[in-house]
């Protein structure tokens, strides 16, 4: 059965979609990142919670605070990256349900008034939106590289506030030479589809 989405698409957003490690020096603008965020914005959460926040590293002087919070393997890579963003979740996300959610205004009484539930669904719902992001970054004709080997408590101190957990970095831009690592395997669908 064939996907609504034309094979072009499928490729640039998926099959020939890969992490990048390196970059060419074009600049990634804001009006790039507004519109990618102005189209994964609508990518589903559960209660349309929305905690994703995202902090672009553009300063010479705010990424070298970046970079020693980076695992060696990913410094040099987000020491030339032309935008590197920080993908973090807000844990106080809940303050804007109601506005989000005008039909359900209890929401933010209801089930997020205890912190641990609050940190639970921003790293559930804000992974969802960083995935989408990356997507999104592709969608703009972008490669990603998005990483976890980083100081996380050094970058939280660093670049947010105790109401806010990193989620990932990811460096922004046109791919460079040599930017990929061969391509590894997948899962087929029948080591991962059970129907009952």
């Amino acid at each position: 059965m064939s996907l609504a989405l034309d094979p072009a698409a499928q490729d640039l957003l998926f099959r020939e979609a890969r992490t990048a490690n390196t970059f060419t020096d074009e600049p990634v603008t804001d009006e790039q990142v507004q519109a990618i965020y102005d189209l994964v914005k609508y990518g589903p959460t559960a209660f349309n919670q929305s905690p994703l926040r995202v902090v672009l590293v553009r300063s010479d002087e705010a990424r070298a605070r970046l970079v020693k919070h980076m695992a060696e393997g990913n410094q040099p890579k987000t020491s030339t990256a032309p935008l590197v963003a920080i993908l973090a979740t807000d844990n106080e996300f809940h303050e804007e349900l109601p506005a989000l959610l005008p039909h359900f205004p209890q929401a933010k009484d209801a089930f997020f008034s205890e912190r641990p539930v609050r940190e639970s669904a921003a790293t559930l719902n804000g992974a969802l939106q960083a995935a989408y992001f990356i997507v999104g970054v592709r969608a703009a004709g972008l490669a990603a590289g998005p990483m976890t080997g980083f100081d996380a408590a050094g970058i939280e101190k660093e670049f947010l506030d105790g109401d806010h957990s990193v989620l990932m970095v990811v460096n922004i831009g046109k791919p460079g030479e040599d930017a990929w690592f061969p391509r590894l395997p997948r899962l087929a669908y029948d080591e991962v589809v059970t129907t009952v």
